[in-house]
């Protein structure tokens, strides 16, 4: 799987740019130069372009494309340092209690990258965080009980509540590694219907699974359900059939270390949808605000935190 271009290899890139010397950029930055040679080589890569044209007597010289991307980089990498400059000043301002709620179905993906990242950040924030599904994260926002919450877009009241999407998580099937799907690169919900499936019955949650179905007159064979996604995973793996999924953990495995695989599944159907549920018309505090920020910091594109890659 190809990696994004990163801050710092930009950074590279526009310090051999600037000196037309990969030497003279390594001893400006103190990095050895195969590391910014592989730096500049990703970014060719990736982006499938000729960044330099190495002339005997002049060194490195930049093609209209190097020049290009160039001034895009560094235009980058300014607005960059704006922010650090940006987050320092309001992280001495932003202090206080924040009574955060979050989906407990998406507590294990979001907590380290999102909500403790917050917590390093902004030292002097205090987070209450309660865990629960996403009508009673409603019900606590409406009573005050919550400043914001992190949800997925399931029985949402809009007329009271605004939802802010992060991301979007369409589903896929998720089947165990010698499964006589395992290999095909996509799948229909008229196939699965027709096999044994282990649904994962956590409130709304399932509600939303059985409407794929529904939407398209079919009906699921269900073989077996449980609360617990751990369970579902560990039963899929061991063959008791198939089960579907949005979310996407990093580790394709279940907890008895079996390996899952995931099928896209075909037609154009609804997808979860995660993101920052407030009280309608409510005047977010300084802190609220600087937390919403922070998660469209880390959702930025197209990152899911703790997921893979769609």
């Amino acid at each position: 799987m190809n990696r994004r271009i990163s801050l710092r290899q930009m950074e590279y890139f526009v310090g051999t740019a600037k000196h037309g010397s990969i030497l003279a950029a390594s001893e400006e930055v103190h990095i050895s130069s195969p590391s910014i040679s592989a730096a500049i080589a990703h970014i060719e890569k990736e982006l499938e372009v000729q960044l330099f044209i190495r002339q005997h007597a002049k060194g490195l010289q930049l093609t209209p494309v190097g020049e290009l991307l160039k001034k895009k980089c560094q235009r980058i990498l300014d607005e960059t340092s704006d922010l650090y400059a940006w987050a320092a000043e309001i992280s001495s301002e932003v202090k206080g209690k924040l009574k955060l709620g979050c989906y407990i179905g998406a507590a294990p993906t979001l907590y380290s990258e999102v909500i403790q990242h917050y917590s390093q950040t902004f030292e002097q924030v205090e987070i209450d965080l309660n865990l629960d599904t996403p009508r009673m994260l409603m019900m606590s926002l409406l009573s005050n009980k919550l400043d914001l919450a992190l949800t997925f877009d399931l029985q949402i009241d809009e007329k009271q509540v605004n939802f802010q999407p992060l991301a979007s998580l369409p589903p896929y099937a998720l089947v165990a590694a010698n499964h006589p799907l395992a290999s095909e690169k996509s799948v229909s919900l008229k196939t699965l219907s027709k096999l044994p499936m282990v649904l994962l019955d956590i409130p709304y949650s399932y509600e939303y699974f059985l409407s794929l179905f529904e939407q398209q007159g079919l009906t699921p064979n269900i073989h077996t359900q449980s609360h617990y996604v751990e369970i579902v995973k560990t039963m899929v793996a061991n063959e008791l059939g198939y089960s579907i999924f949005n979310t996407r953990p990093r580790v394709n495995t279940a907890m008895d270390g079996k390996e899952l695989v995931r099928i896209p599944i075909q037609g154009n159907l609804r997808p979860m949808k995660i993101g920052i549920m407030t009280p309608i018309n409510a005047h977010n505090t300084l802190l609220v605000k600087s937390f919403i920020q922070h998660c469209q910091r880390c959702f930025a594109d197209g990152n899911i935190p703790g997921m893979s890659a769609l």
